[in-house]
């Protein structure tokens, strides 16, 4: 049986509910197909996740509203309304990370996608963030998952064995990337069956 010390978790998804749906649904009159068509050709996830990389948000902006004038007002509304779009806490993980924090077998850290611009805004709202031993953000590190370098940053500056470490995202893709590396996934769909995921762990919540 695998002995692990290690819970690395994702944020955004897992501990937080962050939707841009929250601003542009009722921007776009609730329209669900305009507004997918907004995401999916204009402010587009790969163009977030840019962002969560490092790039500077202002300078994003300014090069999209450029490639797409008849849209700026839209554009600007995505990091200029982005506090709208931070939800509330994700309560059956918190609930989750709390007991693992409180039990000495195991280390707990964080490994999110997010602008280094936007997470001092996350860190003011959610105390739970702050009981981690550390937390790696993508945006600081100028680079972001599923890419591997990501993953070694995190596994160097905690000292953590892959073998014994648990990574829980709830997009497929990063867990697959960290799978490639050693560290064991979970795929993270909710609070529920993520303590049943944990118990084939044998950790037992």
């Amino acid at each position: 049986m695998i002995k692990i010390d290690t819970i690395i978790f994702d944020l955004g998804g897992v501990l937080i509910d962050w939707n841009p749906e929250y601003v542009y649904l009722d921007v776009f009159k609730g329209d669900r197909d305009k507004m997918n068509w907004f995401f999916e050709n204009i402010c587009t996830n790969d163009w977030n996740e840019n962002q969560d990389a490092g790039y500077p948000l202002e300078l994003a902006t300014e090069e999209r509203v450029a490639m797409f004038p008849e849209h700026e007002e839209l554009i600007r509304m995505y990091y200029g309304r982005w506090v709208e779009m931070l939800g509330d806490s994700i309560e059956g993980t918190v609930k989750i990370l709390q007991a693992l924090i409180l039990d000495p077998k195991y280390k707990v850290v964080a490994l999110t996608n997010w602008s280094h611009e936007t997470f001092p805004i996350a860190l003011d709202r959610f105390e739970f963030l702050h009981w981690f031993e550390g937390i790696v953000v993508s945006g600081e590190e100028k680079t972001r998952k599923p890419f591997k370098d990501i993953y070694e940053l995190t596994l160097n500056r905690f000292n953590i064995t892959p073998q014994n470490s648990i990574f829980i995202d709830d997009n497929l893709r990063n867990i697959n990337a960290a799978k490639e590396l050693g560290i064991n996934g979970i795929h993270f769909e909710s609070p529920k069956a993520l303590i049943k995921e944990l118990n084939n762990y044998t950790i037992n919540l």
